[in-house]
């Protein structure tokens, strides 16, 4: 004889896990501080700025 489930329970297990992906998600996303935030921008502006320098412009007379 087959074993009685509750589908509730397995419907309850199912959105837990789906709220603590969204949860830790969200903590990625909305838990950097500001300083973290404005220094990791300031980093990135600085890299592409030494990519567009290093790189060798065409001789527009050849």
């Amino acid at each position: 004889m087959a074993e009685i489930t509750n589908l509730n329970k397995f419907k309850k297990a199912k959105a837990r896990a789906e709220k603590e992906i969204k949860a830790a998600n969200n903590r990625i996303e909305f838990g950097t501080p500001k300083h973290l935030k404005t220094k990791a921008k300031a980093q990135n502006l600085l890299e592409l700025k030494r990519l567009e320098l290093s790189k060798f412009e065409k001789d527009k007379g050849q």
